[in-house]
């Protein structure tokens, strides 16, 4: 079932037409029917805020219930279900292709939080998405990462897929060692034909986060 056999879906138990569902979105007639792959976080955000009940991680992967459940369940208790872990959709694209221009740090906090259970047992930390296609076809234009920041740039697991924060931008690429120079590390895309590996020095990185998760909506 994908994204938009979801919303259809929904829509028939939430006994409302596919058109009023639209018109909530203040998107075209139709809409709903030209979904392909992606729902965009702005129509996201508003699914969310006018129907507060759906459950963003079904929506989004067809995992769990269609609705939230506000009780706690046996294995549950209302402590815990208050405490939960969100992950943060940080506002800038991961510039998975050509680098791009500088930007300035954000506050996780003041973010879109969202919370999938799948991603918080692998640590991660906050979401991003990419924009572009060097690394294709690992990720896509539009998919969401999973990303677990790396405190110490000596731990680095080579040929793994990170999101890099430089002065070049912020970067989605696999990581190797520059064994011409220690100061250096080599980026590479998965998409080498259309983006050669180039030397990052080790100096212009600002943060690295390692990717451990995606979301690829249909």
């Amino acid at each position: 079932m994908t994204v938009k056999d979801r919303i259809k879906f929904f829509c028939k138990n939430a006994n409302i037409t596919i058109s009023e569902f639209e018109k909530t979105l203040n998107v075209a007639n139709g809409y709903v029917n030209s979904i392909s792959k992606s729902v965009g976080i702005d129509k996201i955000n508003i699914i969310l805020e006018n129907f507060p009940n759906i459950n963003l991680e079904w929506l989004l992967t067809g995992k769990g219930e269609m609705l939230k459940t506000d009780k706690p369940t046996d294995n549950q208790s209302t402590k815990e279900q208050i405490t939960y872990k969100t992950l943060p959709l940080i506002p800038i694209d991961a510039i998975a292709g050509v680098p791009a221009g500088d930007f300035q740090g954000v506050r996780f906090e003041d973010c879109e939080q969202y919370r999938i259970p799948d991603f918080e047992s692998k640590g991660a930390e906050f979401l991003i998405r990419v924009n572009g296609s060097s690394m294709y076809p690992k990720y896509s234009n539009g998919d969401i990462l999973a990303c677990k920041k790396i405190e110490e740039i000596l731990f680095i697991q080579w040929g793994k897929v990170y999101v890099i924060d430089s002065s070049q931008g912020s970067l989605v690429k696999r990581l190797f060692e520059d064994k011409n120079n220690k100061e250096n590390l080599i980026c590479v895309s998965d998409n080498k034909e259309n983006y050669p590996p180039f030397s990052i020095p080790k100096s212009d990185i600002r943060s690295l986060s390692i990717v451990v998760g995606v979301i690829r909506l249909e």
